[in-house]
C-alpha cells in the first residue's frame, strides 16, 4: 500500500485571474511581443517602460489554486524584465534569488549538451515571438522551487542518437518536488530521455497549449509512492511519441481535457499507448481527441479513470475506464470551460506551441477584483456601486466578485468601462441573483416617460469584452398585475462586442434576453454557453451576432397559464450573422406544439434587415410546432434566413416547405467559428 502524506487544504480560486495588480500598472499590459525588434542590444537589458501582458499573465488549472503558501502561479510578475541572448545571461537570471521576467530573444545552445539550468522560484521564462529557443538542453526545478512560468519557447535537440536512451537523462523540463508551475505554449521535441518529467510529488502544475513530439517518452508523471499531486493538462498536441502520453503515477487529482493525441501513419514512430493512469492515480479525462493510436487509454487495476466526452478516431486496443476512487470535479478547485472534443484538432493545431504574439486565449492581463456583499463584508453592498468604481477607459480586466445573495437593483455597465466580469462567488448560479421588475410600459420615477423595451433591462451591458458567470439575472415584472401597460421586460440587454456569458441563468417572460449592438452599423458578438434562458414571447431577440451553445432554453407558460410563444426574434442587419442555437435543448412545462422557434423582427419596419436564426444539433421537445417559423408585423419569415440542421427530439422533423434544413455543405459555413470570427471567448 502506498504511503500517504497529509493533504493540504485547497482554497478554491473563484477567479483564477484576480491577481490584485493595481489598475495603473495593469493599464499598460496590452502590449505584444513587438518590444524585441531587430534593433535590440545583444546583451541582457532591463525593461524600464510599459509592462506587457505576458509579464503579468497568470496560470489557470491547478497551478492557479492557493495552497502551500503560494497564491496561484504568476512567475516573476513585479520583478525586473530582462532580455537574454546568451547562455550566461539566461543562467544568471534564472538562478537568481529575486523574481525576474526573462525574455529569451535568441537560440541559446546549452554547453555542455544536456545541461539543465536549475531554475529558482518566482521566475517567468518566456520566448520572444518564435525566436526564443533552448537547444541541446533544458530546465530543472528542484525540491521546493515554486511559482515558475515557462512559456513560448522551443526546447529541442538534446537527442544523442539512441532511442529510449538510458544513458543520457536529458529532458526538456524536469521537476523534482516543485509546486505551482505553469508550462504553456512551448514546442518541446527531440530530447534524449523525455520531453517533460514531473516527479517526486511535484504538484499544482498546469501544462497547456504545448506541442510535444519526436520523442520516445512525451510526459512522465510520478516516481513517488505518495498520492498527493494535483495537476491539469489541457490543449496539448502530443504526436509522434511512443509512450507516456502522458503516464501519470500516483496522482491525487489528474485533470486532462481538450488534448489532441495523434499517431501519424507511415512514420518510423508508433505509439505503444496513449494516456495511462498508473498506481493510485485518480484521473478525469474529458473532451480529448485520440487519433490513430493503439491502446489510447489504459489504467492499472488500482487506478481510477473517469472518461467523458472524448473522441476516438482510428484507434484500437485498450480503451479503459473505471476504478473505485472517490469522484471529484475540477470546479471544486478552479473554473474552466472545456471545448467540444470534435473541435479540438483544429483548435490545438492552430493554437499550440510558440506564437508570434500570444493571443487573448493564452494571455490574460492581471485582473483587479472588486467585491460586493449585501452584508457589508465586501468593498461594496451593491453591484452598481462596484461598476461605478471601475475607472473610465480601464485597459485591463476588472472582476466584480459578487457574494451570494439577492441584489434587487438595476445594473448598467457603460460603454467606457470595457473588460468587466460579473462573477458570482457562490457554489452555484442560483446563489447570486440580480433582479428587478421594470417593463417597457413602467413609468420612470422622474416622470420623464416610460422605460421602453431596452430601458427595462435589469442588467444592461454597453461595454465591450464583458463577461458574466455563475449568477442569475432576472426580470420579475408581474404581467398579470399590470395588463394595462406594455409587457416587454428585459432581464439582460447587451449592446457591445465580445460578450461572454458562461454558466448563468437569464430569466423572465416576454423579451428576456436582448442581444443588441451599439448601433446598426456596429458589430456585436455574444457567446452564451453552459447556461439557461427562460421565457415565452420573443425571449431571445435582437440584432447581435449571437451564439447559444451547450445551453438549455426553457419555455415558460404565459401569465394566465396558457402555452404560446416564440423563442427567437432576430433583427439581423443584412450581411451579418444573426442568432445561432447549437448543441442546446429546447423544452419546458408547456403544451405540445405551442411554441415557434422564431419569427423575423424588422425593427421599426426596416425592410433592409435580413433576420437570421439557425437551430442546429439541438434537442427539441414536443412543445415546438411542426411548422416552427412564422411571420411578424407583415414580414414573411420565408423572405429571411431561418433554418435547422440535424436537430433531434420529439419536436424535430424532416425538411419540408415549412421546415427548411441546411445541406451538409451549407452547414459547414454555419458553425460557431463562423459566427465568432477572430474572437475566441476565454474566461478571465
Amino acid at each position: 500500500m502506498s504511503s500517504r502524506t497529509p493533504r493540504v487544504r485547497h482554497r478554491r480560486r473563484r477567479t483564477a485571474f484576480a491577481l490584485g495588480l493595481p489598475l495603473a500598472l495593469a493599464a499598460t499590459a496590452g502590449l505584444g511581443y513587438g518590444l524585441l525588434g531587430p534593433g535590440a542590444q545583444p546583451r541582457a537589458s532591463a525593461a524600464t517602460t510599459a509592462v506587457p501582458a505576458w509579464a503579468t499573465a497568470a496560470a489557470d488549472g491547478f497551478a492557479s489554486v492557493d495552497a502551500l503558501g503560494q497564491n496561484g502561479t504568476y512567475g516573476g510578475r513585479g520583478g525586473e524584465i530582462v532580455t537574454v541572448r546568451t547562455l550566461a545571461d539566461l543562467e544568471k537570471y534564472a538562478t537568481a534569488e529575486q523574481p525576474y521576467v526573462i525574455v529569451v530573444a535568441a537560440a541559446i545552445t546549452m554547453d555542455p549538451v544536456g545541461k539543465e539550468i536549475k531554475v529558482r522560484s518566482d521566475k517567468t521564462i518566456i520566448g520572444s515571438g518564435t525566436s526564443g529557443q533552448i537547444v541541446g538542453g533544458g530546465f530543472f526545478l528542484g525540491q521546493g522551487v515554486h511559482n515558475v512560468i515557462i512559456r513560448n519557447l522551443t526546447i529541442r535537440d538534446a537527442y544523442q542518437g539512441v532511442w529510449n536512451d538510458k544513458e543520457h537523462d536529458y529532458d526538456g523540463i524536469q521537476m523534482d518536488g516543485a509546486h505551482h508551475v505553469w508550462i504553456d505554449h512551448n514546442d518541446i521535441r527531440h530530447m534524449a530521455d523525455g520531453l517533460i518529467d514531473s516527479r517526486k510529488d511535484t504538484t499544482y502544475l498546469t501544462v497547456s497549449w504545448n506541442r510535444l513530439g519526436q520523442e520516445n517518452k512525451a510526459f512522465g508523471i510520478g516516481w513517488t509512492e505518495n498520492t498527493t499531486a494535483d495537476l491539469t493538462i489541457h490543449h496539448n498536441w502530443i504526436r509522434e511519441t511512443e509512450q507516456r502520453n502522458p503516464s501519470t503515477d500516483n496522482v491525487a487529482h489528474a485533470h486532462l481535457y481538450n488534448n489532441y493525441l495523434q499517431d501519424e501513419p507511415g512514420t518510423a514512430i508508433t505509439a505503444s499507448y496513449g494516456t495511462y493512469a498508473r498506481g493510485h492515480t485518480n484521473m478525469l479525462l474529458e473532451n480529448s481527441y485520440f487519433q490513430g493510436l493503439d491502446n489510447p487509454v489504459i489504467r492499472d487495476a488500482t487506478a481510477t479513470l473517469v472518461q467523458r466526452g472524448n473522441v476516438f478516431s482510428g484507434t484500437g486496443g485498450r480503451n479503459e475506464s473505471g476504478g473505485t476512487g472517490a469522484a471529484w470535479e475540477p470546479e471544486s478547485f478552479y473554473g474552466y470551460t472545456p471545448d467540444r472534443a470534435a473541435d479540438v484538432p483544429a483548435l490545438v493545431k492552430a493554437g499550440a506551441g510558440p506564437r508570434g504574439s500570444l493571443g487573448t486565449r493564452a494571455v490574460k492581463a492581471a485582473a483587479t477584483t472588486l467585491t460586493v456583499a449585501k452584508d457589508g463584508s465586501g468593498q461594496y453592498t451593491t453591484v452598481q456601486a462596484a461598476v461605478n468604481a471601475v475607472p473610465a477607459g480601464n485597459a485591463s480586466r476588472v472582476v466584480i466578485a459578487v457574494k451570494p445573495g439577492t441584489y434587487r437593483e438595476t445594473v448598467r455597465i457603460p460603454a467606457d468601462k470595457p473588460h468587466v466580469t460579473l462573477q458570482g462567488t457562490g457554489a452555484g448560479r442560483k446563489d447570486t441573483v440580480i433582479v428587478y421588475g421594470n417593463a417597457s410600459g413602467t413609468k420612470k420615477p422622474d416622470g420623464s416617460g416610460t422605460y421602453g423595451t431596452g430601458g427595462s433591462a435589469t442588467v444592461a451591458v454597453e461595454a465591450d469584452d464583458f463577461q458574466a458567470r455563475n449568477l442569475s439575472i432576472t426580470n420579475d415584472f408581474d404581467e398579470g398585475a399590470h395588463q394595462d401597460i406594455a409587457q416587454q421586460a428585459v432581464a439582460l440587454r447587451t449592446a457591445a462586442d465580445k460578450v461572454f456569458l458562461d454558466g448563468i441563468i437569464v430569466s423572465g417572460d416576454q423579451d428576456t434576453l436582448l442581444l443588441d449592438t451599439a448601433a446598426k452599423e456596429k458589430p456585436g458578438r455574444v457567446y452564451l454557453t453552459n447556461s439557461y434562458v427562460v421565457g415565452n414571447v420573443d425571449f431571445i431577440f435582437g440584432r447581435a451576432t449571437a451564439v447559444l451553445d451547450k445551453s438549455v432554453i426553457t419555455l415558460k407558460k404565459r401569465w394566465n397559464g396558457t402555452s404560446a410563444g416564440y423563442v427567437t426574434a432576430p433583427s439581423t442587419a443584412a450581411g451579418r450573422k444573426g442568432i445561432l442555437i447549437a448543441n442546446c435543448a429546447v423544452s419546458g412545462d408547456v403544451a405540445d406544439r405551442s411554441f415557434y422557434l422564431g419569427r423575423p423582427w424588422h425593427a421599426g419596419g426596416d425592410a433592409t434587415l435580413d433576420p437570421q436564426t439557425t437551430v442546429r444539433d439541438t434537442t427539441l421537445s414536443a412543445a415546438v410546432k411542426t411548422a416552427p417559423w412564422t411571420d411578424m408585423s407583415g414580414f414573411s419569415w420565408k423572405d429571411d434566413r431561418f433554418a435547422e440542421y440535424r436537430d433531434t427530439g420529439a419536436g424535430a422533423a424532416p425538411a419540408g416547405p415549412d421546415r427548411p434544413q441546411l445541406t451538409d455543405a451549407q452547414a459547414t459555413a454555419q458553425e460557431i467559428g463562423d459566427w465568432l470570427g477572430d474572437w475566441t471567448p476565454t474566461a478571465s
